[in-house]
């Protein structure tokens, strides 16, 4: 294929992730690094060409003559390879952020290694940090025989071997050669702040790239699925663990900021935060994998981030696991994504109440210890106090699972605490909490269903609605059927469904958000992953098969999935990898097979 790039900026499906734990970037299929985060994914990009292709930066590395390319992963790993095929010959460029013996390294290290398949192919490379979101200009300097370049708190040493003399220009390094048929060579990119800056040799950076193509087949190797779906599966896993900032195993919701929902239009958001929402979904995904270590972490993070704000449970939380800043900062010098601003900082939802995460919360208590763990007695004393919190607030008005500015009695909020304070209800029948309240969690757990029942149902639509009192229906009440709230032989469940694939479809497999959103984004991919699962549940297994199906058609050429995706194009649409695509994935597959 050949990269198309419009104004500068290519299709989101033309792009695979890399990750080692600490930082991110982004490769497209023309070898172009339009976003590279260090030394963390939520750091300030160094490489942000995605949002600025002027001035962004980026590291590029292509043949010199007309091309055709291809990309793919290495089987059951997060190293990529770009092929390269021209009339000369065929080069393969394999992409790290390469791994250490015990895991990440202290450094960021990005490593591209070259290698000619055939012929000879001219090649031409550039390293371009850019303004890192508005934060400061790079320059350059060499140390001894090395180009260096800063970038705010940021060096960057680049080790090149066999590519050309470097030319150090500014705030750029480049140089040009021609890639020979059994010969390797190597660029790498070596990041550190505020510590030392390595200077490893070329030797070195090869070797840990084989290193690294060991370590993820052997992570992946303990993916205990064997079913249908399989590769999709596999690579959904990899790339939640390439968004798992380490060591505090938070999350994130994606690597990327702004990405628009819908091209020329405003709902561009900062997802480089960690959701009680993605972190519950996690838990749940990496459960049915059989991740134990990862299962862990994902409850450590939970229950350390939710601590610091307890008894308040908030949506979201820094990725180390502090409360996060509402402050949500518009840049209003750069373009964004195909012209698409504002490109922001922050996230204001971080100080929304957002009801549904006192269940998310709950619910990955609960399956952790169904898989055998034990809370300690500080944990135990933070949980009861929130379920005590649930049984005051769940009768008020929330921003909801989609962060609405306007207040409202959510449904799908509603049926969160209802898994709040059922789950608490078990933990407490099961001897992980202790407390004289759970006569009173269980008569207000049965409430919240009663009031659901009365006053979120439609009669007209025969389905659960949008919120309280309105006939409008929100595709997120399909995930009354994973959480236990419906059982899966309730006619209401089935006529819910068939009510969201009639009102709701975007087309296929396709589903809008909620009702009203046709001419506002894209169809948001979650939703049809929540409809596979709430399928398979209700026992029309066929159904959910044949969607599935539909639905995995929609990844990038390296399986990745963004948000949303425009049903008319089937572009990808909005931050990117989306980590709740990708878990709703593993949960509809794993449902799927188990029924």
């Amino acid at each position: 294929m050949t990269t198309t790039r419009i104004g500068g900026y290519a299709a989101l499906g033309d792009y695979g992730v890399l990750g080692d734990g600490h930082a991110g970037a982004l490769v497209a299929t023309d070898g172009a690094v339009d976003w590279f985060a260090a030394p963390r994914l939520d750091a300030p990009p160094l490489c942000a060409a995605l949002l600025d292709p002027a001035e962004g930066g980026a590291i590029t590395l292509a043949p010199t003559v007309p091309y055709e390319s291809s990309q793919r992963y290495l089987s059951d790993t997060m190293v990529l390879q770009t092929t390269f095929r021209c009339e000369s010959g065929e080069v393969q460029v394999t992409d790290a952020l390469t791994l250490g013996s015990g895991g990440p390294l202290p450094w960021t290290e990005l490593a591209r290694r070259i290698e000619a398949v055939s012929g000879e192919v001219p090649m031409r490379w550039q390293v371009r940090p850019g303004h890192r979101l508005g934060t400061g200009r790079p320059w350059g300097r060499w140390r001894d025989d090395v180009p260096v370049l800063e970038a705010g708190p940021v060096q960057l040493a680049v080790v090149a071997d066999g590519v050309g003399t470097p030319v150090l220009d500014s705030g750029t390094v480049a140089a040009e050669f021609t890639a020979h048929a059994g010969e390797r060579a190597l660029i790498a990119v070596v990041a550190n702040s505020a510590e030392p800056l390595p200077r490893p040799t070329a030797a070195d950076v090869q070797g840990r790239v084989d290193h690294t193509v060991d370590f993820w087949r052997r992570w992946c190797a303990d993916v205990d699925y064997d079913g249908p779906y399989m590769e999709a599966v596999r690579r959904s896993a990899l790339t939640l663990k390439a968004l798992t900032l380490s060591p505090y195993d938070g999350i994130a919701s994606a690597l990327t900021t702004s990405l628009p929902e819908r091209v020329g239009g405003q709902r561009n958001f900062d997802y480089r935060f960690g959701w009680v929402r993605d972190a519950s979904f996690s838990l749940d995904a990496m459960s049915r994998l059989r991740l134990t270590e990862e299962v862990h972490g994902a409850l450590s993070w939970l229950l350390r981030a939710v601590s610091r704000t307890a008894p308040e449970v908030r949506a979201l939380y820094t990725l180390d696991g502090a409360p996060a800043s509402d402050e949500m900062a518009a840049i209003d010098s750069l373009p964004g994504y195909r012209d698409s601003p504002p490109v922001h900082i922050g996230n204001a939802a971080a100080s929304q109440l957002q009801l549904g995460a006192y269940g998310d919360l709950m619910d990955a208590v609960w399956r952790y210890t169904e898989h055998g763990g034990y809370l300690d007695a500080s944990s135990a004393a933070v949980l009861t106090g929130i379920t005590d919190r649930t049984c005051e607030v769940w009768r008020s008005e929330d921003a909801g699972i989609w962060e609405l500015g306007n207040l409202a009695h959510y449904t799908i909020s509603k049926i969160g605490c209802w898994v709040a304070l059922d789950r608490a209800v078990r933990l407490a029948e099961a001897g992980q909490l202790s407390t004289p309240h759970v006569a009173r969690w269980r008569c207000e757990r049965d409430a919240v269903h009663a009031w659901v029942d009365e006053r979120c149902w439609s009669a007209t639509k025969q389905s659960y609605t949008f919120y309280a009192g309105t006939d409008e229906l929100d595709a997120a009440v399909l995930l009354a059927a994973r959480t236990g709230f419906l059982s899966g032989d309730d006619p209401r469940l089935r006529s819910t469904i068939a009510a969201v694939q009639t009102e709701l479809t975007a087309g296929g497999p396709l589903l809008y958000r909620y009702t009203g959103m046709r001419d506002e984004e894209g169809a948001f991919l979650a939703c049809t992953f929540w409809l596979v699962e709430a399928l398979a549940l209700a026992g029309q297994r066929a159904e959910a098969q044949k969607v599935l199906d539909q639905a995995l058609d929609y990844s990038g050429e390296t399986g990745l999935y963004s948000e949303e995706v425009d049903p008319a194009s089937g572009e990808l649409r909005g931050n990117l990898p989306q980590g709740l695509t990708h878990l709703a994935l593993i949960g509809a597959a794993t449902t799927v097979r188990s029924r």
